[in-house]
């Protein structure tokens, strides 16, 4: 994956939080300067690959000398004790940056795994795992990229992307109609008005008051088909809250819906990977 500007900016940061001000002293204390490396990067589960890019960015960011050749690309699925990429340079460089590169790789990893999980059990249906802004703070645009490398597809990026009227919107506009109206009257007239509801009478008023999209939130089985059929295809119906994976298969399988859900960006596991060293 390409690195956004805002990532490069990220590995500095992260590089500089581990180095501190000392840089590694165990690797200056034991590693001899002009030593070299080479290293197999390894997956011990099976996964989707996501951050290879931002892997080998770290290591470009203290030292170019460092080369990273991968034998996948994002989006691929591995097998547990799959070697899937390798690691050559100089020794120093490539020990102060194990740890950094392979946070990156295993949580964009994490992240890409359990959206395909997602994806996977809503294969057939018609229905899309969608995330959500709940995501990390700073590693937004990163997130992205590994959910679209583990098949799901992109909601708005942030506030200034898209309007959604969500249920501390109504309230403070006094009411889903208001607060529709109010939306349709002060947002970019390409910008299409999704809202929030929390019942079917909520979803009827906001189709009334002209919503481009609907949002349907925390709804049990029933509510979700109810609402599919009173939408009937004429805008868009979301679906979210509480969607796991052993109920999202009887929720896609109601109707063609987008279905968002946060935990594949704020509560995805990290992937195991490692990095094993030998002289080169």
């Amino acid at each position: 994956m390409d690195i956004p500007g805002d990532a490069r900016e990220l590995i500095r940061r992260a590089v500089t939080e581990d180095l501190g001000g000392g840089g590694d002293v165990t690797s200056r204390a034991i590693v001899v300067p002009d030593a070299a490396c080479r290293g197999a990067v390894l997956v011990k589960a099976d996964g989707v690959i996501a951050g290879t890019a931002i892997f080998s960015g770290v290591f470009a960011e203290l030292d170019r000398a460092i080369s990273v050749e991968w034998s996948v690309a994002d989006g691929d699925a591995v097998g547990a004790g799959a070697e899937i990429g390798t690691v050559i340079g100089p020794a120093r460089p490539v020990l102060a940056g194990e740890r950094v590169a392979l946070n990156f790789l295993q949580h964009l990893s994490g992240v890409a795994t359990l959206t395909r999980r997602y994806v996977d059990a809503c294969e057939g249906t018609g229905s899309v795992v969608l995330c959500t802004r709940k995501t990390l703070p700073g590693l937004r645009s990163l997130e992205r990229q590994a959910v679209e490398s583990g098949g799901g597809m992109l909601h708005r990026a942030g506030l200034d992307d898209g309007v959604l009227i969500k249920d501390n919107h109504v309230r403070l506009a006094g009411g889903v109609t208001a607060a529709v109206k109010r939306a349709k009257a002060g947002a970019p007239p390409s910008m299409d008005v999704e809202v929030e509801v929390e019942s079917i009478e909520e979803l009827e008023e906001a189709i009334k008051a002209g919503a481009g999209a609907v949002l349907l939130d925390n709804p049990d089985l029933e509510t979700v088909k109810r609402a599919v059929d009173v939408v009937a295809g004429r805008v868009p119906l979301e679906v979210s809250g509480g969607i796991t994976l052993d109920r999202i298969r009887e929720i896609a399988a109601a109707g063609r819906l987008r279905i968002s859900v946060g935990r594949i960006t704020h509560s995805a596991p990290a992937l195991d990977v490692s990095l094993e060293l030998r002289t080169a």
